[in-house]
């Protein structure tokens, strides 16, 4: 059955493709980004082209702006069903060398950008009792590592949202879950402007520091090229969430052929941990 379906992030990357193959699939995709009649003139272009796909502007750092495109398309479609937080950035050095404004940039994407499309959705999936929520995180918002500090705890945080609206939307018909890419060429860490900013800090850690940055980054992109991630795997895994029976679906999607899907594995092991805790702390009638 057809939904409808708006997808925040959506000039480049996962995004662009998620766009693509749901409208192909035959659903009304909302292909939100912001800056649709300067920088991202031509991507909204192309989509205007396509069947299926509508642009509209977002930029998920304004409430104003997110509450703007989820009422437009509400009011022209009758519901939102499917909300896919996609949109996000990374930055990538050392936590210390990184500035709290370069902290909160990234949080204010990742995190409230995330938080703003939910609280704005909600009221309508509410109404019709039905509704999907499927907020991109990643593979680093399950096992931390280095040099990535203030996006796996961006990603952490999504994670702990998903969890805890779960419990409270679950009597509404509507769902939240998570899905967790690995590391793909989609261009979000090739912006240097989103990493460590404070440039004395890293020179004062020295250079056999700043070796094992760049050699983490280099191991990084060598799997990416070596496994040949391609991120359409991304798109058809988000396809796959939008297109089961609703109940059915996981509360954790992971794609990372890397580990040969590993944080699949341990994010499955959380699940009985979580509902026996619930049952010990006397809120079993939430599971």
């Amino acid at each position: 059955m057809s939904k409808t379906i708006l997808i925040t992030g959506t000039s480049s990357g996962f995004g662009k493709l998620m766009a693509f193959t749901l409208a192909q699939k035959g659903h009304t995709v909302i292909a939100a980004m912001r800056s649709i009649a300067t920088k991202n003139a031509d991507i909204a272009t192309e989509f205007g082209s396509i069947p299926n796909i509508e642009v509209v502007e977002m930029d998920v750092t304004s409430a104003e702006s997110v509450n703007a495109a989820i009422n437009t398309t509400v009011n022209k479609y009758g519901q939102i069903d499917v909300l896919v937080n996609n949109a996000g950035v990374t930055g990538f050095g050392l936590f210390e060398a990184t500035s709290i404004e370069q902290m909160k940039n990234i949080f204010e994407v990742n995190l409230w950008g995330t938080v703003r499309n939910i609280l704005a959705v909600l009221p309508s999936m509410r109404k019709h009792r039905s509704g999907l929520i499927i907020n991109i995180t990643s593979g680093l918002g399950l096992i931390t590592a280095p040099y990535l500090g203030p996006y796996n705890g961006s990603k952490w945080a999504i994670e702990g949202i998903t969890e805890t609206i779960r419990y409270e939307l679950q009597d509404y018909g509507i769902e939240a879950v998570t899905l967790q890419p690995g590391a793909y060429p989609t261009g979000i860490s090739d912006k240097p402007e989103n990493g460590s900013d404070l440039l004395e800090i890293t020179e004062a850690y020295g250079n056999e520091a700043i070796g094992k940055i760049k050699k983490f980054g280099g191991i990084m992109y060598d799997k990416i090229s070596e496994y040949k991630m391609d991120p359409q795997e991304i798109a058809d895994a988000v396809t796959q969430l939008v297109e089961m029976k609703s109940g059915t679906r996981p509360f954790y999607t992971t794609v990372n052929r890397v580990t040969d899907n590993l944080e699949q594995e341990y994010a499955n092991t959380k699940k009985p941990y979580r509902e026996e805790w619930i049952r010990r702390m006397g809120w079993g009638e939430w599971l």
